[in-house]
């Protein structure tokens, strides 16, 4: 996960989620909806210091079906420890 600051008064959401990770458009597809929806509930919850950053999610491991929950958990955390970093 990668974390810059913008000139912007919001926060924006890259993915990428390759074949390597997930060989099937529908599993991909299905990751990239979770990660999303983790990002709209955690940018509304946590809206102090959030607004103006980048952020490019960018999976390495493969991912199995029992793995999204624990998938979202995961960025969820270390989206807070990165915006602690910024301050």
């Amino acid at each position: 996960m990668y974390a810059k600051p913008n000139q912007f008064d919001y926060s924006r959401l890259g993915l990428i989620v390759a074949k390597k990770v997930a060989r099937r458009a529908v599993m991909r597809n299905r990751v990239k909806r979770l990660l999303r929806e983790m990002f709209r509930i955690n940018m509304n919850q946590n809206n102090q210091g959030a607004t103006g950053v980048d952020w490019v999610i960018r999976l390495r491991r493969p991912v199995t079906k029992g793995d999204s929950v624990s998938l979202t958990g995961e960025a969820k955390a270390l989206m807070l420890q990165l915006l602690k970093c910024q301050k």
